[in-house]
């Protein structure tokens, strides 16, 4: 019998499927030899479409290009001509190709130009963007989006010898525009000044950037791109965002981008939806060209041009902008013919029922290869709510390459316990299952909340504990009950989600101190606020409330996750669970975590058997420089008590003080 590719090996309930699963990977490899012209190239040579496309310098001028096959007539227009159609800037079609091309002299077109393509086609014409510029501005008055000719000086990099720290990976969530306190867009210098040295004064050793692609609709939170190769200008110059990045290396703080490949923005005249007459040059046919939840266009990846066109966009922010990887969205949308919508994925029949997308499938491994193959050091990581299983899993072992994907189960879980289940009946055996049920060969990012849980429409963790409490309670001489309910449960439930990781951890800037309110990005229903898009750091940095308590057990939290080597690989061994008393312990290495979800009872001399020796507490979320009430004396060393039926296993009693609704963290020295 032949021997099981490697995901099948790990799984054997995977075994009925494996000729699936070696079809899948048959075809990304078939594909990935026809791409490389049967290894003649590297896949990276293939995937250098935005060294090709698009307006480049030359040493004589300008040369400009597009594929535009059902285009009949191309002219730019800009500032350079009034915007008006002139024989000197038509392009020339390629024959037997999709390319149309132009070249101009030094003198055509300046830096700082705004130009559009005036594209005619067989019964109609438009002015559009071209699909692989790589800056776009809009106008403050008339709100109009262009292209823009832009032509600085090569950047001077310094992060050659930057290799992002996985040991654990601690990624902070976060967005350029909300990233101030004041009511506005941010900028990518001012995220570079003031939230930077905060992320690395926290512990976080990497970014994980939202919204970079150009997108019409701030509010969108950037996930209706339609400029795939421009970072988003309304923060600042490209100049700028390396700036932010290389500053980032320069801290040992890795940036990830999050990457929109899963659909497009449906507009015209910004976008993709019709470059040149044909609604379907990018895109799916019939039925499946537009996505019914999201108001948006889903990518063909069966066709080699549109591979081209998202891979070499791959290459693209890791060169240009040296990315250290990217977290991909809405990988569910592709990975089903039905999006994922209306599925329950209870069994895995639902992953191999015929009803997935293998092209896509096909172009998510290629996009991972790719990757790695530009950039070894690279982070990929999946954002998938239906658990397809290989998709963290290695292209040679049967998966689609990913080095993480995110635990989405660990924060629906928290928001269905803390809605539903009474503080009384929280049992600690569901908790420890939860945040450590996944696949032994897939890293996951695990994670109590991110953006998802913000947004208006949702609550935080500490908005759903609180609620408008927050408001009236949270001064350190005012607190109430809800108010210490809560603080004490968000330690908690970020301890234990933390400290349980098999590959890294998430959190989305400001939840770290419990930001007391949601995101509503500036739009019609809110008089075009932004009082809602935004970070107040104020709060956490004021000594009379009670959020810099949060971010300081938040900032040690991390620490101690740091001071084990590999800590992320490191067995979490249950040491004992009780749902009647409400108590969880388990080790890692040396470390012991112990957490009270009970709300009322506290517990002296409780009994844990571990190895035996002398244990320091680390960390105490009830310890009053937390916002805790110090019902234990921390300084105190903990000795093992002697029990002979465990002699021979070098195991004793570590009996504890625990108190109601706390955690605490010793180590055996």
């Amino acid at each position: 019998m032949a021997e099981h590719i490697g995901i099948v090996a790990h799984d054997s309930w995977l075994e009925p499927f494996e000729n699936a699963i070696r079809g899948r990977h048959d075809h990304a490899a078939w594909k990935l030899n026809q791409l490389t012209l049967n290894g003649k190239r590297s896949l990276s040579d293939f995937a250098s479409g935005h060294l090709y496309y698009g307006l480049h310098k030359t040493n004589n001028g300008w040369v400009f290009r597009e594929w535009a096959p059902n285009a009949l007539e191309i002219y730019l227009i800009g500032d350079f001509n009034g915007w008006q159609e002139n024989e000197d800037y038509k392009l020339k079609h390629i024959e037997g190709t999709g390319n149309w091309e132009i070249e101009l002299s030094e003198e055509k077109i300046k830096h700082g130009d705004l130009y559009k393509m005036k594209v005619k086609w067989n019964g109609g014409q438009g002015e559009r963007i071209p699909a692989w510029c790589q800056r776009v501005v809009q106008d403050e008055q008339t709100k109009i989006f262009s292209a823009q000719v832009w032509n600085q000086p090569q950047f001077n990099w310094n992060d050659s010898n930057f290799t992002p720290d996985t040991d654990p990976l601690l990624i902070y969530e976060c967005h350029i525009g909300m990233g101030q306190d004041a009511e506005k867009v941010g900028t990518y210098t001012e995220f570079k000044e003031n939230v930077l040295p905060r992320v690395k004064r926290d512990g976080y050793n990497a970014i994980q950037v939202m919204a970079i692609q150009e997108h019409p609709y701030y509010g969108s939170f950037g996930y209706h791109v339609s400029s795939f190769f421009a970072a988003s200008s309304r923060y600042g110059t490209p100049e700028e965002l390396k700036d932010l990045i290389n500053t980032a290396h320069q801290m040992g703080i890795a940036v990830i981008m999050d990457i929109v490949h899963s659909h497009a923005v449906k507009n015209e005249v910004e976008g993709l939806g019709n470059l040149c007459g044909d609604p379907n040059q990018f895109f799916y046919p019939g039925d499946r060209h537009e996505h019914p939840a999201w108001d948006s266009l889903c990518f063909d990846y069966g066709k080699d041009d549109v591979i081209h066109f998202l891979l070499s966009n791959c290459k693209y922010w890791l060169e240009e902008y040296h990315f250290d990887g990217f977290r991909f969205d809405g990988i569910t949308s592709m990975l089903y013919y039905s999006h994922g919508l209306g599925e329950a994925f209870v069994s895995y029949d639902h992953y191999f029922n015929g009803h997935q997308d293998d092209n896509a499938i096909c172009y998510l491994t290629l996009a991972n290869i790719l990757i790695h193959q530009i950039k070894p050091s690279a982070i990929t990581i999946a954002e998938d709510v239906s658990g397809m299983p290989g998709l963290a899993a290695k292209f040679e072992d049967g998966g689609y390459g990913f080095d993480y994907r995110l635990a989405m189960n660990i924060p629906d879980y928290w928001i269905k316990t803390i809605k539903e289940v009474r503080d009384e009946d929280l049992k600690p055996s569901s908790i420890y299952w939860e945040v450590t049920n996944r696949r032994s060969d897939e890293k996951t990012v695990s994670y109590c909340e991110s953006h998802d849980q913000a947004l208006v429409g949702d609550k935080t963790i500490i908005f759903r504990l609180i609620d408008a409490d927050m408001y009236w309670h949270f001064m350190k001489t005012n607190r109430n009950d809800m108010a210490d309910r809560g603080i004490a449960l968000h330690k908690m439930i970020r301890l234990v989600t933390c400290s349980t990781i098999n590959g890294g951890y998430l959190n989305f800037m400001g939840n770290e101190f419990g930001h007391p309110e949601w995101i509503d990005f500036p739009r019609e229903g809110n008089g075009w606020s932004y009082k809602y898009a935004r970070r107040q750091w104020s709060l956490v940095d004021n000594d009379e409330l009670c959020y810099h308590w949060l971010g300081d057990f938040d900032r040690d939290m991390l620490k101690i996750m740091k001071s084990v080597p590999a800590i992320e690989k490191t067995p979490v061994v249950e040491v004992w669970h009780n749902d009647g008393d409400q108590v969880l312990a388990y080790s890692r290495g040396n470390l012991v975590f112990i957490f009270n979800f009970s709300p009322n009872r506290s517990f002296s001399d409780y009994g844990f058997l571990v190895p035996k020796g002398s244990y320091k507490v680390l960390l105490n979320t009830d310890s009053p420089s937390y916002g805790g009430f110090g019902n234990s004396d921390d300084s105190i060393i903990h000795q093992t008590n002697y029990d002979p039926l465990y002699e021979n296993d070098g195991k004793g009693w570590l009996k504890m003080y625990i108190p109601a609704r706390s955690a605490v963290v010793v180590e055996r020295k």
